[in-house]
């Protein structure tokens, strides 16, 4: 008899892509993108490659004025550019359960490598006897090298977007058979 190699698919329910940037030098705005979606390839968590696709109109700051003018085309121009992407190209471990990502980020049709921390949670069942796998993302991106380039500059000095952004992401995988 055959067995079947197990999955890994996105627990969306339990898994949320967010960001912040500093805005006007003095505190941070935070979003999110609601509806993303990661693709395993390989039935090993720890050493599939994977690609996460990402709504680009799905983002969300609390503030439709603001979610209106990031999805112009003063930022992510999402009539032309409906989709980000992220495809992994290699995650090393560094200590204990800390690992670093490195993969290919794709905004606006430009692509560039980017590294990524990543934290492994672990491997754990629930009540209901799924099998699921955490991981805690984070990083940083100068937003300007994907062409994100809109800023105002304050009469006081400074520029009222930072070019840094953030990335979080918390993640949750379960197992499927």
């Amino acid at each position: 008899m055959e067995t079947t190699a197990a999955k890994w698919a996105l627990d969306p329910t339990h898994s949320e892509l967010t960001f912040k940037v500093k805005h006007m030098m003095i505190s941070n705005v935070k979003g999110e993108f609601k509806d993303f979606s990661i693709e395993l390839d390989g039935d090993d968590i720890l050493k599939s490659s994977f690609e996460v696709v990402v709504n680009a109109s799905s983002i969300n700051t609390s503030n439709e004025q603001r979610d209106d003018h990031l999805k112009s085309s003063d930022f992510f121009a999402i009539d032309d550019y409906r989709e980000l992407s992220f495809k992994s190209k290699s995650l090393t471990p560094k200590q204990g359960d800390e690992y670093k990502l490195k993969g290919i980020l794709t905004i606006k049709g430009i692509s560039k490598e980017i590294e990524l921390d990543v934290e492994f949670g672990g491997v754990n069942k629930d009540p209901w006897g799924n099998e699921k796998a955490g991981f805690s993302i984070e990083g940083k991106i100068n937003r300007k090298d994907w062409g994100l380039n809109w800023n105002t500059a304050l009469e006081t000095g400074g520029v009222l977007v930072s070019e840094e952004v953030k990335i979080f992401a918390e993640i949750q995988f379960v197992k499927q058979f």
